[in-house]
C-alpha cells in the first residue's frame, strides 16, 4: 500500500492530477482533443464513465473541446464556481468527482449550452472501437 493518501496519483500524469483532481485548467488550444473530429466517445480520464459524444462536439473557437450535451443525463454533476472573481458553473464527471470544466449558456441548439472541457480529463475511443466495449 501506497504511502501517499491520494491513490489518484499513482494513476493520473502530474497534469491529469492538476486539472482533474485539483481543479486546474490546461492552457488554451494546447490540448489534443481540442481537434479531434473522428466520431467517437470521450470518457473520464479518472474512472473511464463516458461523458460526452462526438456528435455533440462543435467547434466554439474557445481552445478546448466543446460539447453541446454529455452523453446522457447521468453523465456529469455541476455546482457553483465561484473561483477566480467569476460565478460560472463548474462540470464534474457523476462517477468519480473529476473537475471536467465549466458549462455556458451560449452554445448552439439544440441545447444552448457550451461545455467546455479540459482535453487532459478525456480519452478518446473511436467509434470504430467502440463495438467491443
Amino acid at each position: 500500500m501506497s504511502n501517499d493518501p491520494d491513490p489518484w496519483r499513482e494513476t493520473l500524469s502530474e497534469e491529469q492530477y492538476r486539472v482533474c483532481r485539483l481543479g486546474g485548467t490546461e492552457a488554451p488550444w494546447s490540448g489534443a482533443l481540442n481537434d479531434e473530429k473522428r466520431p467517437g466517445r470521450f470518457d473520464c480520464v479518472c474512472c473511464g464513465r463516458p461523458l460526452f459524444v462526438s456528435d455533440a462536439k462543435f467547434d466554439s473557437g474557445s481552445g478546448w473541446p466543446s460539447f453541446f450535451q454529455p452523453a446522457s443525463s447521468e453523465a456529469l454533476i455541476t455546482r457553483t464556481d465561484a473561483s477566480h472573481g467569476m460565478s460560472r458553473t463548474e462540470v464534474l464527471c457523476a462517477g468519480c468527482n473529476a473537475h471536467l470544466g465549466h458549462v455556458f449558456e451560449d452554445g448552439p441548439q439544440p441545447s444552448g449550452r457550451r461545455y467546455c472541457i479540459n482535453s487532459v480529463c478525456l480519452n478518446f475511443v473511436p467509434t470504430e472501437d467502440n463495438a467491443a466495449t
